[in-house]
């Protein structure tokens, strides 16, 4: 705890600068275009992850905590984009670069927590396919809609209380150096790097809160899935295997999505060209939301029933209208 009091700063005047300065990109001519493709995902992703939450609430047969989970995973999906899309245009299409202090620790608090519950959320999809193959018989039992909806709020609450935890660290920052943010937002690592005095305690928040939240979710849904290997490989016949693992494609082509830019990102993100790094990880963190609800509608069967049903019944509606 010394050490901690100590390599805050105690005993100094903090200066918390009016303003930060998002660079983004460097020497891209026509850069606005990438921002544009951005925008149109943001669409795409928007429209898609409402479908999926409209089929939700709208089909009685779906309240089930499968799709409270998927429910989530989309209400993430689209809070995340939200979160950050439109601000990127702003920065960068109006040229609205500079950003209010407070405005930036907000900016970063939401997006990362929007972002960390993505993993999480599949985490709670996975737990669901281990259940629902570990226990056919009894899964309706142990998990329930109460049962999901709590543990989505737990991770909810460990999320937002991880991140609020980092942004907290980095009010204890005095920024006399630079105003300049090298990154595409604002981003945790290039915003404590930008403090003057001794940033060690928030870099050490930053490893510990990082490699919980993107490693913790990721090793159980591994751990899950070989539970998962091993429940099938006690299965009678290799059709009744093959049917189990239809219903987890879904999900771990999710987690691919997901999992694989980040790692990339995470593992090469200090050794490529800074330009390169905003591209991989904007994409990212942007795509996946993007491809989500499609995955689910096109490999969830009872999705895209849902789905054309609804659709059959607008169409009914509107001819009978019009008659």
């Amino acid at each position: 705890m010394e050490f901690f009091n100590s390599a805050l700063g105690r005993n100094i005047t903090f200066v918390r600068p009016e303003y930060f300065i998002i660079r983004g990109f460097t020497g891209i001519p026509n850069v606005k275009y990438y921002f544009i493709f951005l925008f149109v995902l943001y669409i795409v992703s928007v429209m898609g992850n409402m479908t999926v939450m409209a089929v939700i609430i709208l089909d009685h047969n779906l309240r089930a905590p499968k799709y409270i989970a998927v429910f989530s995973l989309a209400f993430v999906d689209l809070f995340s984009s939200s979160a950050m899309v439109p601000k990127l245009l702003d920065i960068f299409l109006f040229n609205h670069h500079y950003i209010s202090y407070n405005n930036c620790l907000t900016f970063l608090f939401f997006c990362f927590t929007c972002i960390s519950m993505q993993s999480f959320n599949l985490a709670a999809l996975a737990y669901d396919r281990l259940m629902a193959i570990f226990y056919p018989l009894h899964y309706q039992v142990k998990v329930t809609n109460r049962s999901m909806l709590s543990l989505i709020a737990s991770f909810w609450l460990l999320v937002s209380t991880l991140i609020l935890i980092a942004v907290s660290f980095l009010t204890r920052l005095s920024f006399c150096k630079s105003v300049v943010i090298k990154s595409y937002f604002c981003d945790h690592g290039p915003m404590y790097r930008l403090g003057c005095n001794d940033v060690t305690p928030s870099r050490i928040i930053a490893g510990v809160v990082s490699n919980f939240i993107l490693w913790f979710p990721f090793v159980f849904i591994l751990a899950s899935y070989c539970g998962i290997g091993y429940a099938l490989s006690k299965v009678a016949t290799f059709q009744e295997r093959v049917r189990a693992f239809k219903t987890c494609t879904g999900h771990l082509s999710l987690v691919a999505i997901y999992y694989l830019p980040i790692i990339f990102v995470y593992r090469f993100g200090r050794t490529i060209d800074p330009n390169a790094r905003i591209i991989s990880f904007s994409l990212a963190t942007i795509i996946p939301p993007m491809l989500d609800p499609f995955i689910y509608v096109l490999q969830t069967q009872e999705i895209k029933q849902s789905l054309k049903k609804l659709l059959k019944i607008r169409g009914q509606s509107k001819i009978a209208t019009n008659n």
